[in-house]
């Protein structure tokens, strides 16, 4: 079993029981999935940017990454209905205690200057979502190996009702948010 899943059941639910004062085991709030979204520009220039967009986050993740197409035509983007336009992976489960467990403790302490994440980023339903800048803070990719430096979206999906659960439950999940 994940390590961060046994914190969450050994210490997190009974925390967020007691101070939430919920009736029921099943109101308490729990990781529901998180989604890995990287939006890649230059395919439409080079082809295998993509293949290699797929491989990194593949590796980043453990879970083979899904191609996103354009749903609309935008001329000024020189962008086509259909054409493929980035890659997303959603993890559930195991995979997705894992990730997290590795987002938190590992690659974030590697970004530069990093002071923490905002607690502001929650979008009043209890999900949060944090970009990263480059893909290189993640043990898994190498630098040599890597044509251009992208970012990503990594958005946490909860079944909390409000952004206050949601930030107390990441919060002694070990997420490192900053003091305003």
């Amino acid at each position: 079993m994940p390590r961060l899943k046994t914190k969450y059941q050994e210490e997190v639910a009974p925390a967020l029981m007691k101070k939430f004062e919920y009736k029921s085991p099943m109101q308490i709030p729990r990781l529901e999935k998180v989604v890995v979204n990287v939006g890649c520009g230059d395919v439409k220039d080079n082809a295998k940017a993509l293949e290699a967009v797929v491989n990194e986050i593949s590796a980043i993740t453990g879970q083979r990454a899904v191609v996103t197409k354009a749903r609309k035509s935008v001329a000024n983007f020189k962008l086509r209905a259909g054409m493929n336009v980035g890659v997303k992976v959603t993890l559930r489960q195991d995979k997705m205690w894992e990730f997290l467990d590795k987002f938190l403790n590992v690659a974030l302490p590697r970004v530069r200057d990093f002071r923490g994440i905002s607690p502001n980023s929650f979008d009043g339903r209890g999900n949060y979502a944090v970009g990263v800048r480059e893909q290189l803070i993640f043990p898994e990719i190498d630098y040599d190996k890597i044509d251009k430096i992208r970012g990503m979206d990594i958005v946490i999906c909860t079944t909390a009702k409000t952004d206050e659960e949601a930030r107390e439950m990441l919060s002694l999940l070990g997420a490192p948010f900053t003091q305003n």
